[in-house]
């Protein structure tokens, strides 16, 4: 399984990236396509630095060629130069093709993947002026999350008046621990900790079961107006992130099983096989797909909560060896390997409608990006080439002429 997971990133994946390097101004186009065409030359800083993320990683797990260390420079470079706003102690959302600012700090998400990115970098480069920035940019993260209330720049993402976004806390509790580990400080684990501790706190309801993905302001599980809904992929996320935290750093109050028995109640109540199979981007009370004035295109099967259950769903075997993991893991590589996976142009097709046609439109960013799937297949790898015997096998036949 770990050389055919190899050989789809490498052979398949991978290459698709390297026709969208901007060999003029710096930077990748991530505003194409299915098939590599460029639509548009902007450059969004939320996916530029999740990609500094993927090719750092591959460099310091999967391949030490210092071409994938030196992809990631160019990119951080390109992001550096024009796209810090130091009056905010922030990161612009959106940058032209040359590197003009056209949209500014929009998304406090932004700084979270660059965050992630330069900690990763750091590793790579060995240099600390990455993880210099990388402080900055957490402390006055931190800073906004705290004080700013219902003004935080949360782009793309709906915010009711006196709610406040799973979305911050499930991904900065990841963030700031990959912070903490790169730079040895504790100020960054305990950020972490306590995110993941206002998730339970505020966004996990008992009596539903389920993680709602807004809140009251106030405290408490009381979902508002558009949050009343639970985004499986985010819980899905969310829940693997804790896992990886919970490893980094040991806490003694972690319920490892209560973690597993959550994740799987969110897969399920995400999957759909009424219509082929796959986790539905939204679901309201139950798990029938939200009203579109709740959340626009929750019927979508888009490929990112996909690839974050086939980490999940692996993480999961490896830990309990569970049979149902495994059952689902499968399950999940035989649905991306009859829909997802593009076999004319590279990559995966990245959205498709609920009966698992194509889709068209934009859902939150007009990008093409270059990171949940990737980072998906480095997370499995590097997961079964540490346990060399999983008890994985083959979910589909790889000699299928495929």
């Amino acid at each position: 399984m770990v050389n055919w997971l190899r050989k789809h990133l490498f052979g398949h994946i991978m290459p698709f990236w390297e026709d969208q390097w901007d060999q003029t101004n710096g930077g990748l186009f991530t505003c194409i396509a299915d098939n590599g065409e460029k639509i548009v030359g902007d450059k969004w800083l939320w996916s530029q630095w999740r990609a500094v993320w993927v090719y750092s990683r591959i460099f310091n797990t999967l391949d030490p060629d210092p071409k994938w260390r030196d992809r990631a420079l160019s990119i951080a470079d390109f992001c550096v130069r024009h796209g810090w706003l130091s009056e905010e102690q922030g990161w612009a959302l959106l940058l032209s093709e040359e590197g003009n600012v056209k949209r500014e700090g929009e998304s406090i998400y932004v700084d979270a993947f660059a965050i992630y990115g330069m900690s990763e970098l750091a590793h790579a480069t060995g240099d600390e002026s990455w993880l210099h920035r990388a402080r900055q940019t957490a402390d006055a993260a931190a800073n906004r999350i705290e004080r700013m209330g219902d003004q935080i720049p949360h782009f793309p993402y709906p915010l009711v008046p006196g709610s406040k976004p799973h979305g911050i806390p499930m991904i900065y509790s990841l963030k700031f621990a990959a912070l903490a580990q790169a730079s040895g400080d504790a100020k960054y684990r305990d950020l972490s900790r306590a995110a993941l501790n206002e998730i339970d706190r505020d966004f996990y309801d008992v009596s539903a079961d389920r993680v709602w993905e807004s809140a009251d302001r106030k405290g408490g599980a009381r979902p508002l107006g558009a949050g009343q809904v639970t985004l499986p992929g985010h819980v899905i996320e969310g829940l693997w992130f804790r896992r990886l935290v919970d490893h980094a750093f040991p806490h003694d109050e972690v319920d490892k099983a209560e973690t597993w028995r959550r994740m799987r109640r969110h897969i399920d109540m995400g999957w759909e096989d009424s219509s082929g199979g796959g986790i539905l981007l939204a679901v309201e009370q139950g798990s029938e797909p939200a009203a579109p004035e709740n959340w626009p295109f929750a019927e979508t099967k888009l490929w990112w909560p996909q690839t974050e259950a086939l980490f999940a769903t692996l993480l999961g075997w490896h830990e309990t060896k569970d049979a149902y993991w495994i059952t689902r893991y499968e399950q999940l590589w035989e649905l991306a390997w009859k829909h997802y996976v593009d076999w004319g142009n590279g990559e995966w097709r990245q959205k498709l409608n609920r009966d698992l046609s194509p889709f068209e439109g934009t859902v939150a960013l007009p990008v093409k990006d270059p990171f949940h799937l990737p980072r998906s297949l480095i997370l499995q790898i590097e997961l079964l080439e540490k346990d060399k015997s999983p008890g994985v096998g083959t979910p589909f036949d790889a000699t299928s002429g495929r």
